[in-house]
């Protein structure tokens, strides 16, 4: 039998799958159903030590190059089935001690100073240009453009619901007074920022480093007749001057790194006003300093890392603000992953003609699997309701959140 048989067998407790290995021989692993079994089919002779060695990075890479064919099932019908066997284990010690080595290597060596934040930033969200900005206008809601987690009050709500959902939950944390001045770090393309605007009448500030994010905003602000209340600016966070009534961060964390957690609160704390309200809103994981998985990082978002909440209490403490509240977002991001992936592959012809073949498969491993780690292993999303001290909020109270 081989290496990536037995790992399959010994990883798959609930169903199964038939493995084709380069030879073309055939191997059951787990339980597989009788009719129309998912089949895992190995086009290349090294992936059968890589698989072992490095899972989390080959697989991927594989499955991009067209070096691994799934029959029977979607990618994420695929996926699903691994990682709800896997869990919050993980998949070999191989990978893991690679990660972990990884993780530290990337402690040690990565400064997420302004100049690199920026092209990280850019790598992403600048993406392809002209082409990145229609990518992003097929899979996001079409009203906000929001590309972070989604609140789904109710199992039937569209994507465009769920995120003007989430926009209104994080208003009521804001707690916003009529007059006030706000600062959207991490901006994204303008939505929460407009949003705000329009409900509360307030003053809005939104800064990103992605030069297509500020020039999309700002021809919205003027198409919305918002430039009078709304500006943009291309600027790191630890740049920005002057004080604000409220900041909110929705998606940002995850780019600062590690080292800088203690300076992003100390910013936070030195543009917020003593009676101020911040909300920070992040992906986390719900197991302490989890290595980064590789594929993301050198795909999707490099420099990109995910807190615990440990990692992130200790800097708030650090910095004199208060975590007056703290809610965990679950089974809320896997829902909004799979409504992206959904419109990425009914579009998958356009996005091939932008791009290519390959530009396709990385999107779609990146959005799926995202989508089960979610939903099976370690990764929440953290709403953080910072404070200065305890008259900013009413005592004892959260009924004005949900009102």
């Amino acid at each position: 039998m081989s290496a990536v048989a037995r790992l399959l067998n010994k990883t798959l407790n609930q169903g199964g799958i038939i493995l084709v290995d380069y030879s073309g021989q055939k191997f059951i692993c787990g339980n597989p159903k009788k009719e129309k079994p998912i089949t895992l089919k190995l086009l290349k002779s090294n992936l059968n030590w890589k698989l072992i060695i490095n899972p989390d990075l080959s697989f991927p890479e594989a499955y991009i190059e067209g070096n691994i064919i799934i029959e029977n099932a979607t990618l994420s019908e695929f996926l699903n089935l691994i990682f709800k066997n896997i869990g919050r284990k993980e998949i070999t010690r191989s990978s893991y001690f690679l990660k972990k080595f990884f993780q530290h290597w990337r402690f040690v060596s990565n400064f997420n100073f302004p100049g690199k934040s920026r092209k990280d930033i850019q790598y992403h969200y600048d993406i392809g240009g002209v082409k990145g900005e229609k990518l992003y206008d097929i899979f996001l809601d079409k009203k906000h453009r929001q590309y972070s987690c989604a609140y789904f009050k109710h199992v039937k709500d569209t994507l465009e619901e769920a995120q003007q959902n989430k926009i209104d939950h994080i208003i009521k944390k804001l707690k916003i007074e009529p007059g006030q001045k706000i600062l959207d770090i991490g901006c994204g393309w303008g939505g929460l920022a407009f949003e705000i605007a329009k409900q509360t009448k307030c003053e809005v500030k939104g800064i990103s480093l992605s030069k297509n994010q500020i020039n999309y905003c700002n021809e919205k602000a003027k198409e919305y007749n918002l430039d009078n209340q709304v500006s943009f600016e291309l600027i790191d966070y630890r740049d920005i001057k002057g004080t604000f009534d409220r900041i909110v961060s929705v998606g940002m964390l995850e780019h600062t790194g590690k080292k800088f957690y203690r300076t992003f609160f100390k910013t936070v704390n030195r543009l917020l006003k003593d009676d101020g309200i911040s909300l920070i809103h992040t992906i986390g994981t719900i197991d302490y300093s989890q290595p980064p998985a590789p594929f993301i990082q050198k795909y999707i978002f490099p420099g990109g890392v995910v807190p615990s909440l440990s990692e992130l209490i200790n800097p708030i403490e650090k910095t004199g603000l208060i975590a007056n509240d703290i809610e965990t977002l679950i089974r809320h991001y896997d829902k909004t992953l799979e409504s992206w992936l959904e419109r990425v592959r009914e579009n998958k012809g356009k996005i091939k003609d932008m791009f290519d073949e390959k530009f396709y498969r990385m999107w779609e491993f990146y959005l799926a699997s995202c989508a089960s780690v979610f939903k099976y292993k370690d990764l929440v999303v953290f709403q953080l309701q910072l404070v200065k001290n305890f008259d900013s909020i009413p005592s004892n109270r959260r009924d004005y959140i949900y009102i």
